[in-house]
């Protein structure tokens, strides 16, 4: 019998509100995803395909839409961005948007009434996480898991200098409900700040994964990996390749290998050389040796997931969600 995302009755009225904006995807009148499919199921050859949730950022939606969203592209493990799973639990709606929008794509500049807004719900944003149960996001791992969809990773806007041990610790907790092995972070340039998070990681067994932009190098993680076994390598290759310089596809190639068992989750994506402008592009389009990579984990059985994110341009008449299942598919196609 084929099988559809089943929703809590609880979230229905706002569900149906959001429903009519889905931008064509297969929602039925009674509130339940549509689409006659079995549970999602990306991992191929042995790895682990999966898709940070920001991926779909340009995609309108609550928590069961998300789902949905990786259902239809089908994802099967993910990772996490933090203010879905927290609206779900009640977190305080912001006094205006604030997310970026993507490459590109930001928001204007806060006016000084907006700053002062900003700051007033951080407080209580605050307040509101060191409340919180953090077993209740035993309700959001749930949720997912009734999809088929496993959380490996979880990025909540925790982890930063300014935020109090009580308030990293809530997001590692919660990464724990939730079933994920590490949450994810941009590596610090501060090495007591990697020093602190990689501690408490240690404190809760739970691994803190650090990102890469252009300023990847092979050197990069070496300080933040010595001062704790917790402290770990989400890498994106994309971004290492595009910063250029000694990084080529060769040392990406070696930096897996020497690298691989610090690595709690990889970044996928197909972008440019410098001297080819530094793109985000289609798969296959760019100078990221998708196929090699992918390859590569699969022969050596490297222990850990491969993440696609979703930061080229959305060709016309496509979304976000076919875009994803694109790249499913096409490492769907490397691999098995």
């Amino acid at each position: 019998m084929k099988k559809t995302v089943q929703i809590p009755l609880v979230s229905r009225r706002r569900f149906l509100a959001l429903a009519p904006l889905s931008l064509g995807l297969s929602w039925v009148a009674n509130g339940f995803p549509a689409g006659g499919k079995d549970k999602p199921n990306s991992k191929f050859g042995g790895v682990q395909i999966g898709v940070i949730t920001y991926s779909y950022r340009t995609m309108p939606g609550d928590l069961h839409q998300l789902i949905q969203y990786c259902v239809d592209s089908n994802v099967s493990a993910i990772e996490l961005m933090g203010d879905p799973a927290e609206e779900f639990l009640g977190k305080p709606e912001p006094p205006f948007p604030t997310t970026p929008l993507g490459p590109g794509r930001r928001r204007p500049p806060l006016t000084e009434e907006q700053k002062t807004q900003l700051s007033a719900y951080n407080k209580q944003v605050a307040e509101w996480r060191l409340t919180l149960d953090v077993t209740k996001f035993r309700e959001v791992r749930r949720v997912f898991a009734d999809a088929g969809i496993s959380i490996y990773a979880f990025k909540p806007i925790v982890f930063g200098v300014n935020n109090s041990d009580a308030e990293v610790e809530y997001g590692i907790r919660a990464a724990k409900e939730l079933g994920a092995k590490s949450v994810t972070v941009e590596l610090p340039t501060d090495p007591a700040q990697s020093l602190r998070l990689g501690k408490l990681g240690e404190k809760h067994k739970v691994y803190i994964g650090y990102h890469n932009h252009l300023q990847a190098t092979d050197t990069l993680w070496d300080n933040a990996l010595s001062q704790s076994p917790y402290n770990s390598i989400n890498f994106d290759c994309g971004h290492y390749l595009a910063a250029g310089g000694a990084n080529t596809r060769e040392s990406l190639m070696s930096f897996l290998e020497d690298k691989h068992e610090r690595i709690t989750s990889m970044h996928l994506k197909d972008r440019t050389t410098p001297a080819n402008g530094q793109k985000n592009l289609v798969w296959g389009s760019g100078d990221t040796p998708i196929r090699e990579i992918l390859l590569q984990i699969k022969k050596r059985k490297y222990n850990f997931p491969v993440t696609v994110e979703l930061e080229y341009e959305i060709p016309e008449g496509s979304n976000a969600v076919k875009e994803v299942a694109r790249c499913v598919e096409y490492a769907k196609k490397i691999l098995i």
